[in-house]
């Protein structure tokens, strides 16, 4: 069986962002768990300026670099002494975020194993003044030359992952090794804390790019479960690795149920409407009941597609619902068919010249429809759903209006509700749409007792 090897790396830079800046100079030193066994470095034209903070650092001036290889003449060399090693560094995420970068535009897909030497000393020698690498280099005796150079952090570096090898008795370092198989699944530009903050509770999350907006919302019964999903699998579609490519945070916000969840994350996908979120079209009712009045003064009933900023008396997310709830209001009071009008595109136009004949008496057939839509209208209930809080001190609130989603917010626990639809000055407003109504009214059904109807004097 092939030794564990390791690959102790430093990089200089440009910068301390791997989208904005780039690498100048790379040091690799290959351990295989006893002793050094290769060692590599070169400066690297990073192709742009080096900022005087960085030169006044490092010590690295434009001129060093003009003549050096481009990092992507070094990607091969760079990507064979990384293969199939534990990729070892003192702050581990900054280097791997540089150098997956570049391997990355280099046209080479690379992940490894981390182990980071701080936090790997901090576990074998707790309670040392400083764990930054010169500091360290003092307190354990270790000669560092060429400070902040790639080379000189390097070997200083693979002297304390050997002494850190000797002192190990607890196998700490394996123990990290495999428990950061969890790290390398996330996207290159995310900060690993960014992950290990979500709560494993129900909520809504938003992934970043690196300009802060937000390009992904998702809702979950787990958060940090959820998120996780989006970084397992081996697609390498260029949606998906142009997802994860352009990930940089992860914000969340903690809701008290899924229903909540559901609720926000469709709200904030209408309102957002992030790049990768494929799925927003069910969000948006198609079809919709329409009332008409023809030159003659006869008045019809419709159901048809509802085109772009188009009013309708009702919404539904399919012409068979539609359809159906027409076909209701029709038979109860006794409408002409011919008035009645199924599945087609709506419009004024399209009606007039529908009937020519038998024509029932006008005010008689007008009075039936006002009749319908007073029917249907005053049938759409108001009521709030009730239910946990985020915390054992509120409750939740979700308000429908008139069979229309009104908002959803938290009420604390010690507040006293007398008449339900107070509730309203507690909630935020959202937008409603029949996909919220068809999911709430779900709810409602199978949890009658979490509902609390308009006309209902106490919760």
């Amino acid at each position: 069986m092939k030794k564990q090897e390791y690959a102790i790396v430093d990089i200089e830079t440009t910068g301390g962002n791997a989208s904005y800046s780039k690498i100048t100079e790379i040091a690799i030193v290959i351990h295989d768990g006893e002793k050094v066994i290769d060692r590599w470095e070169t400066l690297v034209n990073p192709q742009k300026n080096i900022p005087p903070a960085i030169f006044a650092l490092t010590g690295i001036t434009n001129e060093m670099v003009e003549n050096a290889p481009t990092f992507d003449l070094i990607s091969d060399q760079v990507f064979e002494m990384l293969n199939n090693r534990v990729f070892v560094a003192h702050n581990v995420n900054f280097d791997y975020s540089f150098v997956r970068h570049e391997l990355g535009e280099a046209g080479l897909k690379w992940t490894a194993r981390k182990l980071c030497t701080v936090r790997a000393t901090r576990k074998i020698r707790p309670g040392l003044p400083s764990y930054s690498l010169g500091r360290l280099c003092t307190s354990l005796d270790i000669i560092l030359e060429n400070r902040h150079r790639a080379g000189g952090d390097a070997d200083a570096t693979a002297i304390l992952f050997s002494r850190l090898l000797e002192w190990d008795a607890d196998a700490e370092l394996s123990k990290m090794i495999k428990n950061t198989a969890q790290d390398q699944r996330l996207p290159p530009n995310l900060p690993p804390q960014d992950f290990e903050n979500l709560p494993e509770k129900p909520g809504v999350y938003y992934f970043h790019d690196e300009h802060s907006k937000v390009i992904y919302v998702g809702k979950a019964i787990n958060l940090k479960k959820r998120v996780a999903s989006h970084f397992t699998g081996h697609k390498i579609t260029p949606q998906r690795q142009n997802f994860l490519k352009d990930t940089y945070s992860i914000s969340f916000e903690i809701c008290a149920t899924e229903l909540m969840a559901l609720l926000l994350e469709g709200s904030e996908i209408k309102k957002l409407w992030p790049k990768y979120n494929k799925a927003l079209k069910k969000y948006e009712p198609k079809f919709g009941l329409f009332n008409y009045e023809a030159r003659s003064g006869y008045q019809y009933l419709a159901i048809g597609k509802i085109t772009k900023n188009q009013k309708c008396i009702e919404t539904f997310s399919s012409l068979y619902d539609g359809n159906n709830k027409l076909r209701e209001l029709g038979t109860k009071f006794e409408i002409d068919h011919r008035f009645c009008i199924y599945g087609v595109n709506c419009q004024e136009a399209d009606l007039l010249d529908t009937l020519k004949e038998d024509l029932p008496d006008l005010s008689t057939h007008n009075d039936k429809i006002d009749a319908a839509l007073d029917f249907f209208k005053s049938s759409l209930p108001s009521f709030a759903i009730l239910d946990k809080g985020r915390t054992p001190d509120e409750k939740s609130c979700i308000w429908v209006d008139k069979g229309h989603f009104y908002g959803m917010g938290y009420i604390a626990s010690d507040i006293v509700i007398t008449e339900i639809s107070e509730v309203k000055e507690h909630i935020t407003r959202y937008a409603s749409n029949q996909y919220f109504v068809q999911v709430i009214n779900a709810f409602a059904e199978k949890a009658p007792s979490r509902v609390r109807l308009l006309e209902d004097s106490n919760t």
